[in-house]
């Protein structure tokens, strides 16, 4: 895929993959060998049929392909730029054990970005319901919740706590790898499924997850909040003039704008210097956008090699290309005031690798005497998020040792029709896997209704079937008592 060049990408924010041309779109899915018992359909969080979207690509029918992804996804402009393919559907792709995986992400990349400027939407025909749903959190497992039970009828609102819908989509990724207005016209087609959206709500504060259910009228509630409370290392020096951390960096620049200062009344301090703790994704976006603001030299630390590193190659290759100066198997352990309570420099040790931890990677072990100094005058923290406590101080909901929601096998919480899914419940995972969270809970939720999921609707002999509907199904009606 056509990329555009770093030296002159690093000074705007500009999307730096230019997505796929016709040709390039045709191409690649003749690659698809349309395995007849796919492994990239199981590979993928929300199932989609991956071999049918590309059989429709294959034979020029766009929108036909479009409407095989979007009966199980509605936003696949966002995730072929933002999902890792290569460790989800990609990465099971048979084609790859002798060449490159079929390109499956940039493939429905391309669908997505036509549908977009065709203006094109799935609109299955709805027959209302008397159901009222409330959704917390219009992030991707908010978005594919409230989209699925818009389908089955119900009357969704959505509550998102910043002025914007989308979540970590339009606060936490920068335009140059998702453009903001990808996510509006994504955000757009949930609102001709009739979801409506309350900004500016922050539940927990103005309500309770228990008022909702109770005096507000929702029949059932699903949760999916993210994980968007940052972590910092609690060295000495971390509460400098100068330090931040990346989810406070990115909401800045991206959901307010602040990179457009003073136009946008938001602003952002940006040192010369700046280290960045972290080798994820949120990681190379802060460091990326850094450039972008205007540091002259910016530094990575990461106390793992580069093998280690939790990023998705492409972004770490970009963010390479675009002049990131990295330093592996090394560890702050504090930074150095000048004096006036600002930065001025970073303490680090060196590591070596030892034994494997609990998440399988080895441990990285401080070496004896290593000690060295690294000049900088901001650090950005992007060591990982955590479960914001609002919603377990204003609410009786069970939470687990580690502040999350706590939830069964069908994603329900301690409080009767109360859901939850996403990095709120696993603590931070990719958008896709978020997506998967909100459809299961979806599932659960129609279930726990009494709406028929014709989608999941377990098959029957034809003999105990009258008139087409599962005998099991019969003599039911759902009383509402007042």
């Amino acid at each position: 895929m056509r990329e555009l060049d770093p030296r002159e990408r690093a000074r705007h924010f500009d999307e730096v993959a230019c997505g796929y041309r016709l040709e390039d779109a045709l191409n690649e899915a003749e690659r698809c060998l349309l395995c007849p018992q796919p492994a990239c359909v199981q590979g993928c969080p929300v199932s989609i049929d991956i071999p049918g979207f590309i059989t429709k690509i294959s034979a020029k029918d766009f929108r036909g392909a479009y409407d095989v992804i979007s009966a199980t996804n509605l936003l696949p402009a966002i995730c072929g730029r933002v999902c890792p393919q290569e460790n989800q559907c990609e990465g099971v792709c048979p084609v790859g054990e002798t060449l490159e995986p079929v390109a499956i992400g940039r493939l429905e990349r391309f669908v997505g970005d036509l549908a977009i400027a065709e203006k094109w939407a799935s609109m299955p025909y709805i027959e209302p319901n008397s159901f009222r749903i409330g959704i917390v959190g219009s992030g991707p497992a908010g978005m594919a919740c409230a989209a699925d039970m818009a389908k089955a009828g119900c009357d969704v609102t959505v509550y998102e706590a910043f002025h914007k819908p989308g979540g970590v989509l339009i606060y936490g990724i920068p335009d140059f790898r998702l453009p903001n207005t990808v996510v509006e016209a994504e955000v757009e087609n949930l609102r001709k499924l009739g979801v409506k959206f309350e900004c500016n709500t922050l539940v927990g504060r103005l309500f309770t997850i228990e008022q909702m259910i109770d005096e507000m009228g929702f029949d059932a509630v699903f949760i999916g909040t993210g994980a968007g409370y940052p972590s910092l290392l609690g060295i000495p020096g971390d509460s400098l003039n100068g330090v931040l951390s990346a989810n406070e960096l990115l909401t800045r620049c991206n959901l307010m704008v602040a990179r457009d200062f003073p136009n946008h009344d938001t602003p952002v301090p940006i040192g010369r210097q700046v280290t960045v703790v972290g080798s994820g994704n949120t990681a190379m976006d802060a460091m990326r956008v850094c450039l972008r603001l205007g540091a002259d030299k910016v530094h990575c630390i990461y106390r793992r090699s580069k093998v280690e590193s939790p990023a998705r190659a492409e972004e770490l290759h970009h963010a390479e290309q675009e002049g990131v100066e990295f330093h592996w198997l090394t560890n702050p352990i504090e930074i150095l005031d000048d004096g006036n309570g600002n930065v001025r420099g970073m303490r680090c040790v060196r590591m070596e690798l030892g034994e494997p931890d609990e998440s399988g990677r080895r441990r990285p072990v401080p070496v004896a005497g290593s000690e060295h100094d690294i000049a900088t005058d901001m650090v950005v923290f992007a060591i990982g998020t955590n479960a914001n406590p609002i919603m377990g101080q204003t609410s009786k909901i069970k939470l687990n040792k580690r502040g999350y929601i706590d939830v069964d096998a069908n994603l329900a919480t301690s409080i009767a029709g109360v859901y939850a899914g996403g990095d709120i419940v696993t603590g931070a995972a990719t958008v896709i896997e978020a997506m998967g969270a909100g459809r299961k809970a979806a599932r659960s939720m129609k279930k726990y209704l009494g709406i028929r999921d014709h989608v999941t609707a377990e098959p029957v002999a034809s003999a105990d079937r009258i008139f087409g509907i599962d005998s099991r199904e019969h003599n039911f009606v759902r009383v509402r008592m007042v």
